[in-house]
């Protein structure tokens, strides 16, 4: 009797260890699991450092940056990114591309539009018609002729990351949204609209002899306080002649018309002044019959151009 009550109470034990030696060693299984993928993780870069180490996405590079996104395509993911190469983005239009690019909002759209959440490998790929984008419109996946995506060919694929996957695109795909915005967008720059208007002549010439055409052609944005002819003509004919032949002092005069950024006239009626690129101060009155700026009337207002935007005033202003 007292070895039956022994010999159960070794198979007992023995059981006991058992179980617990069973429970120890899957939970170590576990964790080493879990360390063999972080180990794994740790020796792959992600999108980001991908990216940046290939040599051929620099410009994505660089507004991924600039749209504040690198830290959230270094996070954990998974994302599945269709890159666009350098060469893709040097086809889109110049006054396109700088139009997105100085605009972090527009621009954090179309980057975003690149992205689709999960690791969609190319096995995948192969077998969708649409995605969705983490910008939260549709992708068009087309499969007749290699991979198209939208209007853009699949050229690479499957370039692995710690936090998802890279395919190669040799075009910029553009959200729909995003191209109706663009297509709403003026397109002509501050000059351009100045000589369409067929009201600011003077000025025009006045910009011209001062050697600023190419300044205030570029990318701004700037916001101009433009006068019109009638408003160079309270000046005369004799003072106008004279400042048109002083480039210098015509440049002086001109830049006080000009406010570095794109300022509507819902924020100028918040501003009591603001600095010109000529570098002095303009004074700015919101009143219940209008805007004054220094002593100029502004008679109309938020004249969009694709570098910035023109408030027409009736006086030339003077430093």
């Amino acid at each position: 009797m007292k070895n039956l009550i022994i010999a159960i109470v070794v198979a007992v034990l023995m059981g006991t260890a058992f179980t617990v030696f069973a429970l120890t060693r899957d939970d170590l299984n576990q964790k080493t699991d879990v360390a063999l993928v972080n180990v794994e993780k740790m020796d792959k870069p992600n999108i980001v450092e991908v990216a940046q180490s290939a040599g051929t996405f620099n410009t994505l590079v660089s507004v991924v940056s600039q749209a504040g996104l690198a830290e959230t395509l270094s996070n954990d993911g998974p994302f599945t990114v269709f890159a666009p190469t350098d060469e893709a983005f040097a086809k889109v239009d110049a006054d396109t591309l700088n139009m997105i690019v100085s605009d972090n909002e527009l621009l954090t759209q179309v980057l975003t539009y690149h992205v689709v959440a999960g690791k969609v490998m190319a096995a995948d790929v192969v077998n969708l018609q649409s995605a969705t984008s983490l910008q939260g419109e549709m992708i068009d996946i087309d499969t007749a002729n290699g991979v198209m995506v939208n209007q853009a060919q699949v050229t690479s694929t499957d370039i692995m990351a710690s936090n998802g996957v890279i395919h190669v695109i040799d075009e910029v795909i553009l959200p729909p949204t995003v191209v109706n915005s663009l297509s709403a967008a003026p397109q002509m720059n501050i000059v351009e609209t100045a000589i369409s208007a067929g009201s600011f002549n003077t000025l025009v010439t006045a910009v011209q002899t001062a050697g600023l055409v190419e300044t205030l052609s570029g990318d701004g944005p700037f916001t101009v306080f433009a006068p019109t002819d009638e408003a160079f003509a309270k000046l005369g004919d004799e003072t106008i002649q004279s400042l048109l032949a002083d480039p210098d002092q015509l440049a002086e005069i001109l830049t006080y018309h000009v406010v570095a950024g794109k300022v509507m006239a819902a924020d100028v009626v918040n501003l009591d002044s603001a600095t010109t690129v000529q570098g002095q101060n303009l004074t700015i009155n919101a009143h219940d019959s209008g805007v004054t700026v220094n002593e100029a009337n502004v008679t109309a207002t938020d004249i969009e151009t694709s570098n910035g935007v023109i408030h027409v005033i009736d006086t030339v202003l003077v430093p």
